[in-house]
């Protein structure tokens, strides 16, 4: 153990956490320069720590390729407007049924972010949600609020419903099918408990109130950007030809998920089929599939980002911290499996809520880990903790999900004035206690009548 690394890249590490809750900051620059940091003080005395095959083999390349693959994924599908034309088809045909809008607005949201990228989903959901609500003059604050919940929900179904599943289940070796059969019924009753409180609580209160957006009765800066995007918005043609080929693409993709146990290379192949499936008008004005077009679209910070913390954490796991913070948990625990269980759902949760839920998820993998091979604890309780904790705590505070952050601040472009950063506070908040008392009761069925 190295107590000089220890402090330096704990210290550097909380930095970065600090650095993420302040947007003006270029993120990215700052996890180079502190990881940087880290490495080269971790080399005074560390061996490791000197040599290049160390950072490589650090980095999780099988995530790294499918995030890739699955954020290309997304720019072609965002471009081809299929969200578009998903999310305007359900409000034409439910706006005269608030109350079913409400219901299949979220459901469908909340199953295509357990696909695909949640913050997609609600940077394309929420304009048109916002765009019929005005329309027939319901307030949009309970449609927002019940997607935005509930999609933090979807990342618990799937082993790819968001990066940290994405890094648990390639870390562990997780499929497809385990996360259906171990995290499926948990999904299916706290969305439809969540669903059936947001209509009885808020919904049901708004539902015979008249709304108008204060765009429309002030001068707003943005007021003609607005306008332009909504009538954009109602010119969406349904181009059934285009739908149904990318359903079908999406269903191979899914497909090649479950079948194929190496995420990367199922990622690889769905891109293609997608790349495909979308072709462009390239320099000889004709169509054809142009991945490079599609690749330069994609925004990879977050890409870089993930490296330089799997970097850190394995500089933490050279020094010994990381089997510091195994052996304090495994203290709190008492040796019961229940009780050290309920300790990390509580504590990711909250560190989720909190922090970024990316650091939190790639610092606990190897504590993880360690307790497993331990042999002294059983591993379904653990991990199906840690997996619930990290995606979870996201509706603690709205900086504990990128989605609701995007809620709010898309919110505020709109006009939906009551749906403010308090207000998704108190209610994302009481929603995520309420997830993780259901999750407390899901361990116990796990440990006390399963296992």
């Amino acid at each position: 153990m190295s107590l000089l690394s220890q402090i330096v890249v704990g210290i550097c590490f909380i930095i970065l956490i600090v650095i993420l809750f302040f947007d003006s900051n270029d993120y990215l620059t700052y996890s180079v320069l502190l990881m940087l940091i880290a490495a080269v003080i971790s080399a005074i005395d560390i061996p490791e720590a000197r040599n290049l095959e160390t950072y490589i083999k650090a980095i999780e390349w099988e995530v790294i390729i499918f995030l890739i693959a699955m954020f290309t994924i997304v720019e072609i599908l965002i471009e081809a407007r299929i969200f578009h034309k998903i999310a305007k088809s359900i409000v034409n045909r439910y706006k005269n049924n608030i109350r079913k809008m409400f219901y299949v607005i979220c459901i469908v949201s909340t199953l295509l972010a357990s696909i695909l990228e949640d913050l997609s989903v609600a940077i394309i959901f929420i304009p048109i949600i916002v765009l019929a609500c005005s329309e027939i003059k319901i307030n949009p604050s309970p449609f927002l609020l019940g997607m935005t919940i509930c999609i933090n929900l979807a990342s618990t179904l799937t082993p790819f419903g968001s990066a940290e599943n994405i890094m648990i289940a390639n870390y562990f070796d997780l499929s497809f099918t385990f996360f259906l059969l171990n995290f499926g019924p948990f999904f299916v009753v706290s969305t439809l408990l969540t669903l059936v409180l947001l209509d009885y609580c808020v919904l049901s209160k708004e539902i015979k109130k008249e709304w108008h957006s204060a765009c429309e009765s002030e001068a707003v800066s943005n007021s003609d950007e607005i306008r332009n995007e909504k009538e954009m918005l109602k010119d969406i043609q349904l181009d059934k030809t285009t739908l149904i080929k990318n359903f079908v693409a999406l269903g191979i993709f899914v497909l090649l998920l479950i079948f194929i146990d190496e995420i990367h290379v199922a990622g690889l192949i769905g891109l293609l089929v997608f790349v495909f499936v979308n072709p462009k008008t390239g320099e000889s004005k004709k169509k054809q599939p142009r991945l490079s077009y599609f690749l330069s679209k994609v925004d990879y910070k977050l890409i870089y980002f993930f490296m330089c913390l799997f970097i850190m954490v394995e500089l933490m796991v050279l020094n010994g911290t990381v089997e510091i913070l195994e052996e304090m948990i495994e203290n709190l625990s008492f040796n019961n499996i229940f009780l050290l269980s309920v300790f990390i759902l509580i504590i990711t949760s909250l560190l989720s809520g909190f922090l970024d839920n990316a650091p939190v998820t790639i610092i606990f993998l190897p504590v993880i880990n360690i307790l497993k091979d331990t042999g002294l604890f059983e591993f379904l309780p653990l991990l199906i903790a840690f997996v619930l904790g990290v995606n979870l705590g996201g509706n603690f505070l709205p900086q504990g999900s990128a989605a609701d952050m995007m809620t709010l601040e898309l919110s505020k472009k709109y006009c939906v004035e009551d749906l403010t950063y308090k207000k998704l506070t108190k209610v994302g908040g009481l929603f995520a206690l309420i997830h993780i008392l259901l999750g407390i009761i899901y361990l116990a069925i796990i440990v006390f009548l399963i296992l």
